[in-house]
């Protein structure tokens, strides 16, 4: 793009004066009465000055920092160089001349996709501009002497939120493709996107709740979460699923799926195409899956205990009267394996051995390195967080939600304010963030056992750190046969933190690491093949060690996760009915429990 042009040559349209009237007049509507609602609110409203506990470790920053002022002149010395050689390319570039860049975005940085912060000189400038600026404030904060670990990571952390938040590709006048459409359209992206903003305030209720896809789009039952099956078996806490098989033949053992309660269990049956739950019902599992209830007010007093007791014990005793069977495996996901290896640890001290295989998918047993979801833990933020809990019951699903969308930010963030709000374009629609906004609740007793025990004190890695339905819980004496999945960039249970697991337990272990997150690793069927993962035998104490020795392989883990299942034990039966044996069907899959919403 010429930098005398407007972006791309766009020629400006003229809008249309009574559309604009319209729109303004209706927009002032919507906005009178989502103020009125949010004042109306204000009495009833939590006034917390910090309450993500933000400002004291940037004092103490601050306060280290100018103890060493020679150590800061130094980095703005180094800004300030790189600052004069990208002026002077800039120059360079508008008198034809060819430049390197002195800084670029990084490989993956979608932000700056668009042809014009390469071409234009001035859009590259402000580019460059914001990311050497960026490098410099996160450089600074991260090499601060004397902070703690904690506040160092909290420093580091919400600097980037801010680093984020002040990027160009945010802001009208400074997003070439924004301004384009803007030309293009004569403003009318604007209205949209206002109209779009208006919508989710007043979905969020005076909150800003970003649309991130079409919502109207999917139907739990219908589009997503369709494999056939049968709700078996039910309590106050979850549904039993059991599907329907899809060979003459399947393993004798049954597999019992438990996933996280955080999320919905239909994860790992999105579609068809790439539901985990039907390639291993193709392969010749029994699949029973675990629904947990989106708990309200009703359950405040249910804990982490009720969750074992109620969920894996109970489902354990369901699949026996349904199939006959006393041995299966058992998966659990995120949190549903940290439940898992708990559920495994009290089962080993009462002598029951019915679960004969656990597989444990980016599942954290040691807390010491939490990854950046420690940042929201601390006892000053623990407290408000249980005022609240309190007060209502449980933590409230959004509350949840936008803890995990500021761990990526500019992805789950930022991305959909340009597109939503800038833009003023509808969302794609995407079954995976559908999933991602269909949120739950999190009982308060149970989830702030979760949070303190867990990641605060770290107990569950110490033996007999916590107790549980009156047994104290050592993972060591775990013997079962373990699989550990972890993904290679996963923000929410970093790799590293869950190799510790195969220290932990005391059976045979075997640990794989996929390519990608913590979605995206997991949910890689074969078919597609997108990701890597690699394997290594050895379990040496270092994680970095392992990787080192590693063989990176192709494709998806799932088919080496099943010859590694059916190397234990591949007797086969004649396939089971959902119903057929002492447990009759109550209700078709997905069932009920799922398809209760957050609390509006």
């Amino acid at each position: 793009m010429n930098r005398n042009e407007n972006p791309e040559g766009a020629a400006f349209k003229m809008p249309d004066p009574a559309t604009i009237g319209r729109s303004m007049a209706d927009i002032a509507e919507r906005s009178q009465r989502i103020v009125s609602e949010w004042l109306k609110r204000q009495p009833q409203a939590e006034h917390e000055a910090d309450p993500l506990n933000i400002g004291r470790a940037f004092l103490e920053m601050t306060a280290r920092l100018m103890a060493n002022p020679a150590k800061l002149m130094q980095a703005q010395l180094g800004f300030w160089q790189d600052y004069m050689t990208l002026w002077q390319n800039t120059a360079r570039r508008m008198m034809g001349m060819d430049a390197a860049p002195v800084i670029d975005a990084a490989s993956g940085d979608r932000r700056f996709r668009d042809d014009a912060w390469k071409e234009n000189e001035v859009f590259d400038f402000i580019k460059q501009s914001y990311l050497l600026s960026a490098r410099f404030v996160q450089d600074v904060v991260r090499h601060v002497d004397g902070l703690d670990p904690k506040t160092a990571q909290k420093v580091d952390f919400y600097s980037r939120q801010f680093v984020d938040a002040m990027s160009p590709s945010n802001f009208l006048l400074t997003n070439p493709e924004v301004l384009r459409k803007t030309a293009e359209t004569g403003g009318e992206n604007l209205l949209k996107g206002l109209n779009n903003l208006l919508a989710d305030l007043e979905r969020g209720k005076g909150k800003l709740s970003i649309k991130m896809t079409d919502m109207e789009a999917f139907k739990v039952g219908e589009n997503i979460g369709v494999s056939p099956g049968k709700v078996v078996y039910q309590n106050e806490l979850m549904q039993l699923i059991q599907y329907e098989p899809a060979t003459d033949k399947v393993l004798k053992r049954p597999l019992l799926i438990g996933p996280p309660w955080i999320n919905k269990f239909y994860i790992l049956d999105l579609r068809p195409k790439n539901s985990f739950v039907r390639w291993a019902i193709s392969q010749g599992h029994t699949v029973f899956v675990i629904s947990w209830v989106n708990p309200d007010e009703r359950l405040a007093e249910k804990g982490f205990d009720d969750y074992m007791t109620e969920g894996y014990l109970a489902a354990l005793d369901a699949i026996e009267r349904a199939t006959g069977e006393r041995e299966v495996n058992a998966i659990g996901y995120c949190l549903g394996g940290t439940l898992l290896a708990s559920t495994l640890a009290y089962m080993a001290a009462k002598g029951d051995d019915r679960i004969k295989s656990a597989t444990f998918f980016v599942t954290m047993m040691d807390f010491q390195e939490a990854g950046e979801l420690g940042v929201f833990i601390d006892e000053e933020q623990l407290k408000g967080l249980e005022e609240k809990m309190n007060k209502r019951g449980y933590l409230d699903g959004s509350e949840m939600a936008t803890t995990f969308n500021m761990l990526r930010a500019n992805d789950l963030i930022w991305s959909f304010v340009v597109n939503n709000y800038l833009l003023g374009n509808e969302p794609f629609p995407f079954d995976l963030l559908y999933w991602n906004g269909d949120s739950t609740r999190m009982p308060a007793r149970m989830h702030s056992f979760y949070l303190r025990q867990m990641y605060q004190d770290n107990l569950l890695a110490k033996q007999g750190g916590i107790t549980l339905a009156g047994v104290p819980i050592d993972l060591g004496k775990i013997k079962t046969p373990a699989y550990f999945l972890s993904t290679r960039e996963d923000h929410i249970a970093p790799w590293k933190s869950t190799y510790r697991g195969t220290q932990l337990l005391g059976g045979p272990n075997r640990f794989v690491l996929a390519a990608s997150g913590h979605i995206a690793g997991v949910v890689n069927p074969p078919e597609g093949g997108k990701y890597s993962h690699w394997i290594n035998a050895d379990l040496p104490s270092d994680p970095e060690a392992w990787f080192h020795g590693a063989t990176e392989m192709a494709g998806s883990w799932w088919p080496d996760w099943h010859r590694w299942i059916t190397g234990l034990d591949k007797t086969m039966v004649p396939a089971r009915k959902p119903g057929g044996g002492k447990l009759k069907a109550i209700e078709d899959a997905p069932g009920s429990y799922v398809l209760v919403k957050a609390i509006a």
